[in-house]
């Protein structure tokens, strides 16, 4: 990511060296980065069809998506009308032109259930792949002052089986679902995830290769029962270094799904 302009409020940056750009709020609220390239890399090169960004903030992740896979047409889901305001503003800038016309925004909460959800525009069976950001921070952690960037980070109770239950409803039984989330909640999420997706990959993410593991990605296929697979770690700094290895690189700047790394 590469920041291009910076105005009092907010910042317009650059994703996957000028493919596509985001309308981030500079101060408060959320501010996409590295999670969201390494959770858009769960798509692969080659797919097709309607993908989903569940709490897509500004539209980090489905337009990464959109930047890298041409086949697909994205919605991005979003509740925060704050949040929302600035997906708005990416959608409509000049640069994103091209991607747009592939990409649409919804404003919905994805917790929402039956009939509310579907008034909402959140249809049952109607997506071939969800991705999802969830808040991953415990409410016993530190809370931050800034209110909305509490309520982007900071789990609520249950918060994992609402929004699973909610991908369940509406990817296509055999649909695809992407996550990226903390260790502490791998428990919570394979709870959430049975009964509703089967076929689970499981991916540690570390900061270095003697360090634990700071995010799990979770790709999993709706209606499976295969058995769940735990691949080989991502590591995101080579021994000795600073810079990001060659293989995150190539992630964060949409040159290869997170599958070309794994073969």
């Amino acid at each position: 990511m590469n920041k291009t302009k910076n105005y009092s409020d907010e910042t317009i940056d650059a994703f996957h060296r000028g493919k596509f750009y985001l309308v981030q709020p500079r101060l408060c609220g959320h501010r996409s980065g590295m999670d969201a390239m390494l959770l858009a890399s769960l798509v692969p090169n080659n797919f097709k069809g309607k993908v989903v960004d569940l709490g897509a903030g500004a539209g980090a992740v489905g337009l990464a998506v959109a930047a890298r896979c041409l086949d697909v047409h994205v919605t991005l889901v979003e509740r925060s009308a704050f949040m929302v305001s600035y997906a708005q503003k990416t959608l409509m800038l000049k640069q994103n032109e091209n991607l747009s016309k592939r990409v649409c925004l919804l404003k919905a909460d994805v917790t929402l259930k039956g009939r509310s959800r579907l008034e909402a525009g959140l249809v049952d069976n109607a997506f071939d792949f969800a991705i999802m950001n969830p808040p991953f921070n415990n409410p016993v952690d530190r809370k931050t002052p800034d209110e909305k960037k509490f309520e982007a980070h900071v789990m609520p109770e249950s918060m994992f089986d609402d929004w699973l239950r909610s991908a369940a409803a509406i990817v296509k039984p055999g649909g695809y679902l992407g996550l990226i989330a903390r260790p502490q909640s791998l428990t919570d999420i394979l709870c959430a995830l049975e009964g509703r997706f089967g076929n689970i990959c499981v991916i540690p993410i570390h900061a270095r290769t003697e360090k634990a593991a700071i995010r799990v990605l979770f790709y999993a296929k709706r209606g499976s029962r295969a058995a769940l697979s735990l691949l080989r770690p991502l590591v995101i700094h080579e021994d000795g270094c600073h810079i990001f290895s060659p293989k995150i690189d190539a992630i964060n700047n949409g040159h290869i799904s997170l599958w070309e790394l794994l073969k």
